[in-house]
């Protein structure tokens, strides 16, 4: 008797939209019905407008289904989808060639959706592995001149180039220990961001494989994933890969039968903004309060307990893999300028079909907007989009055909940061999103410098005032004022970066800030 393979997701998006009850509920009706199957929990491929996405494979390939809820489960079977019946109302046809997904460009995540996450066997079938087992016959240099050559830069927001970090730490010498670190930011929390998660939840293979990498990159032996203690999912599912991969001699002592070692641990996060600033994040993986560090010294030559450390995010790691097994220049030739390779954009907010899209830098924000997240959710117009996260501008439609990629969004005074986007549609109060950012910088500052602890507490008060109309000329200028002096005078991203918000919200919105609260728009949308 044949056995169809269904593929339901174990990503955080699908459970929360119930796809664990789901998958006992269709196993208890295949059994009544008398069908044999085998439910696979995949992750997602982040088409999360159709969570939970059902996959049933065929001889033609995965047909999907979706959003399947309890409901629906009756008429599946009636229907027949476990034999790839394409007539009921929720299916998309062939997976790979729904739209939103087969236009895409995916490097990093080409294996997302498609495996079960902690099948070793999976991800080497699907090329795991093919990158490590190269640099096993590279030394480090070479192995940085790849990375290097690649033009990768980091994906975590700050964007510098990482094989010049790599470079850094490999030439980098303590007088104390030839100990090195290479150190996961795991802690993903800019607003409209889950792409790192997804990279742990879907393919956690290729964050252990970045990591052993430029651990034999630099001559580190140790690595640590500072992981926001939020994702639950993630933590479980690293957690098995890893010792999964140190059972199959990936990881740990004499990798590969190479006499190279390198150990990976994944530590949970302290449930702060602030440690996604990577001194902040040290300082908390030394068990220490998280604050920022003054820099120099850098992290490179002085990291973690005091050793040359490379601190690089999910998404830079992850495309390590891709670099080292299809080379350098063929990842340089994804992107455009000095901004090469593929980002994954991640569109939440008022959208109507969130998720993730892969694509190399050059597409325009409105292509992403309308093409693939299909207007907003609430079917009103969009009015203002904001891209990079809760430090970064406020974009109107004016700035919408922008490419996106490092240099055209620094020149109009905006940021890509880690590929959020989060869209508002007309009835966002942009006074209120700009209140919302002065008193995001108060909860989550360090408070280690006054521009950043002190300045965004006042910030929270002018707009207050500016808001209920008092005053309102002078405080304006006044907000002005406080926000150069943060950007000017602040020790990290936190405090120097909240202007930028609330500046783009008064430059391109003023009339928000022209009349009294109550009479404006209405509240965060």
């Amino acid at each position: 008797m044949s056995v169809t393979k269904l593929y339901i997701p174990r990503d955080t998006t699908a459970l929360a939209m119930g796809a664990d009850q789901l998958a006992l509920e269709i196993a208890a009706e295949a059994k009544q019905r008398g069908e044999t199957i085998e439910i696979i929990r995949n992750g997602s491929r982040g088409l999360f407008w159709l969570e939970p996405l059902i996959e049933v494979e065929t001889s033609a390939g995965r047909i999907a289904y979706g959003p399947v809820s309890s409901a629906d489960i009756d008429s599946l079977f009636d229907q027949a989808f476990v034999s790839g019946a394409t007539d009921h109302p929720l299916c998309q046809g062939l997976t790979e060639e729904i739209p939103y997904l087969k236009q895409q460009q995916r490097l990093t995540f080409a294996r997302a959706g498609i495996t079960d996450p902690v099948s070793l066997d999976d991800y080497c079938q699907l090329d795991g592995f093919n990158g490590l087992k190269k640099a096993l016959q590279l030394d480090g240099q070479q192995i940085v001149d790849e990375v290097k050559a690649s033009g990768l830069r980091g994906r975590g927001g700050a964007a510098f180039p990482t094989g010049i970090k790599w470079q850094t730490v490999l030439d980098a010498t303590s007088p104390h220990s030839p100990q090195k670190y290479i150190v996961c930011n795991a802690d993903e929390g800019d607003s409209g961001t889950f792409a790192d998660r997804m990279v742990m939840e879907a393919d956690p293979y290729m964050l252990i494989e970045g990591m052993t990498i430029a651990g034999l990159a630099v001559g580190a032996d140790q690595g640590y994933i500072y992981l926001r203690s939020e994702y639950p999912v993630a933590y479980q599912i690293l957690n098995e890969a890893i010792a999964n991969a140190e059972a199959a001699g990936y990881l740990g002592e004499n990798i590969l039968d190479s006499g190279k070692t390198f150990k990976l641990e994944v530590r949970l996060g302290a449930k702060a903004y602030i440690c996604g600033e990577e001194t902040s994040l040290l300082e908390s993986l030394e068990g220490k309060r998280g604050m920022v560090r003054a820099k120099p010294p850098l992290p490179a030559i002085v990291g973690l307990f005091g050793q040359p450390t490379i601190v690089n995010n999910v998404l830079s790691l992850a495309a390590i893999p891709y670099i080292l097994s299809q080379g350098g220049q063929a990842y340089a030739d994804f992107g455009m300028g000095r901004s090469l390779g593929t980002l994954p954009f991640q569109l939440a907010g008022n959208i109507k079909r969130g998720g993730l899209i892969e694509l190399a830098f050059g597409v325009t924000l409105r292509e992403l907007l309308e093409e693939y997240g299909g207007g907003t959710f609430s079917g009103r117009p969009m009015r203002a989009v904001q891209v990079g996260g809760p430090l970064c501008a406020y974009l109107p439609e004016s700035q919408w055909d922008t490419p996106m990629d490092y240099e055209s969004f620094q020149a109009i005074g905006a940021g890509l940061g880690h590929g959020g986007i989060v869209v508002f549609d007309d009835t966002v109060d942009m006074s209120a999103q700009a209140r919302f950012s002065m008193e995001f910088c108060v909860a989550e500052s360090c408070g280690k410098c006054t521009p950043c602890r002190i300045g965004s507490t006042r910030g929270v008060e002018v707009i207050d005032r500016i808001r209920n109309d008092e005053n309102r000329a002078a405080n304006m200028e006044l907000l002005s004022d406080l926000c150069n002096t943060m950007i000017d005078g602040s020790l990290c991203a936190m405090g120097g970066m909240t202007p930028f918000p609330v500046l783009s919200a008064v430059k391109h919105f003023p009339e928000d800030f022209n009349q009294p609260a109550q009479n404006n728009k209405g509240a965060r949308s």
